[in-house]
C-alpha cells in the first residue's frame, strides 16, 4: 500500500492487511521500545488492506478511560472491523475510572505500567484481569498506572 510511519507513545495503529500484503517493522532508535502489538481478528474476512494510525495525548487519557478502538470510530477512536471497544487511560493517585459492561460483554484488561485495582484486585506492570458476567470494571488506586481496557462481546 506504500504506507510507513514513526509510532510515538500515545499512537494508536490500526492494519487490516487482508491478502496480499507484505509488513515489516523495526526500531529506529538505539534504544529500547516498548509497545504493544494487539491481534483483534476481524467479524467479516476479505475485506480490503487497510491503515489508520491516530495519536491520543496524555492529557485525554489522564484519570479516565479514552476509546481509542472501535467497530465505527466513535469519538475520533482508531476503527476495527470487530463488535470490541478498547480504551486507555493514566492513573494515578486519587484517579478513579469505571467502565460499565452491557449485559453480555466481557472485559480483559491489560496493565501496561505501573500498578492499581481492579475492582478490588492489586494488579501490576504485565498483568491482566478477565471478567465475565460482571457490571462493571472499577480502577483505582494507581501509581504511574497506564491500562487498556477491552470491552468485548
Amino acid at each position: 500500500m506504500g504506507n510507513g510511519s514513526t509510532i510515538v507513545p500515545g499512537d494508536v495503529q490500526r492494519m487490516s492487511a487482508g491478502k496480499g500484503v507484505l509488513h515489516s517493522e523495526f526500531n529506529h532508535a538505539q534504544d529500547v521500545t516498548h509497545f504493544l502489538q494487539i491481534w483483534i481478528e476481524p467479524r467479516v474476512t476479505g475485506i480490503p488492506p487497510s491503515y489508520e494510525q491516530k495519536h491520543f495525548d496524555a492529557a485525554s487519557k489522564r484519570g479516565r478511560l479514552r476509546l481509542v478502538a472501535s467497530p465505527d470510530g466513535r469519538e475520533g477512536s482508531v476503527t476495527i472491523h470487530q463488535d470490541a471497544f478498547v480504551y486507555a487511560a493514566l492513573l494515578d493517585g486519587a484517579d478513579r475510572a469505571i467502565h460499565k459492561l452491557r449485559p453480555g460483554r466481557r472485559a480483559y484488561l491489560h496493565v501496561a505500567r505501573g500498578k492499581l485495582t481492579a475492582n478490588g484486585q492489586p494488579l501490576e506492570a504485565g498483568d491482566a484481569l478477565k471478567a465475565t458476567n460482571a457490571p462493571e470494571i472499577t480502577l483505582e488506586k494507581g501509581e504511574g498506572a497506564e491500562v487498556l481496557l477491552f470491552d468485548l462481546a
